[in-house]
């Protein structure tokens, strides 16, 4: 089982930043692959950014590529997401995931919310 809790989100106007956090139980949390997806009021969720188990690799989402960076302290089992550069169409919930034997884990989501 593995429990996943967000932080960080907000209010924020357009063009400013935010760093959303995410903190994972378990032992095995350096095993994990983690990502982040984000789903807006009406839309179906989307991927945002993923980081490897060991932090070396990541992959964004082409919306937020060279404005959000994700990245990991396995020792703290926290994956974060520094977002840069906000965009009104950023607006949304965040949430964090990791698959671990097959089986999806998700947070509970935080808002962001950006104004213009």
């Amino acid at each position: 089982q593995v429990q996943l809790v967000e932080s960080g989100g907000g209010l924020v106007q357009a063009g400013g930043s935010l760093t959303l956090s995410c903190a994972a139980s378990g032992r095995t949390f350096s095993s994990y692959i983690m990502g982040w997806f984000r789903q807006a009021p009406g839309k179906e969720r989307e991927f945002v950014a993923r980081i490897a188990s060991s932090g070396g690799s990541t992959v964004y989402a082409d919306s937020v590529k060279g404005r959000f960076t994700i990245s990991r302290d396995n020792a703290k089992n926290t994956v974060y997401l520094q977002m840069n550069s906000l965009k009104p169409e950023d607006t949304a919930v965040y949430y964090c995931n990791t698959r671990w034997y097959g089986v999806d884990y998700w947070g509970q989501g935080t808002q962001v919310t950006v104004s213009s």
